[in-house]
């Protein structure tokens, strides 16, 4: 039986080697698949990091999460919707402006839609 391409992935990151853009892909669209155990998981992504992330990897890396990218489409007919993302997250205690940001602009008449990174 052939190695997983997460298994790949890692054996070739800790021998400190490039991964293609087509190996990244494959290795993130098991992770995105729910077919990596958390252990590959976090030795692809500290191998990655460790070795240092290539243009070709993100790109890869990017490329399986878009496709398993969830698109919502509102059913708000001709309203506008403003997307803001969460910025209060970050552990620093810094403000969180897009709660903010997502009031003020909701006060205008302005559907929002407000979501974090948990």
């Amino acid at each position: 039986m052939s190695q997983q391409p997460i298994q790949h992935a890692i054996h070739r990151l800790f021998a400190h080697h490039d991964l293609t853009a087509a190996d990244a892909d494959a290795a993130m669209t098991q992770i995105m698949e729910g077919e990596a155990t958390p252990a590959q998981v976090g030795a692809f992504l500290a191998a990655l990091r460790m070795k240092g992330e290539t243009v070709d990897e993100i790109t890869g890396c990017a490329r399986a999460m878009k496709r398993s990218a969830v698109q919502v489409r509102p059913a708000i007919g001709d309203a506008m919707l403003v997307d803001v993302v969460g910025t209060g997250g970050d552990s620093i205690g810094t403000f969180n402006i897009s709660t903010t940001a997502a009031f003020v602009v909701a006060g205008h008449g302005v559907k929002v839609a407000k979501h974090g990174n948990r």
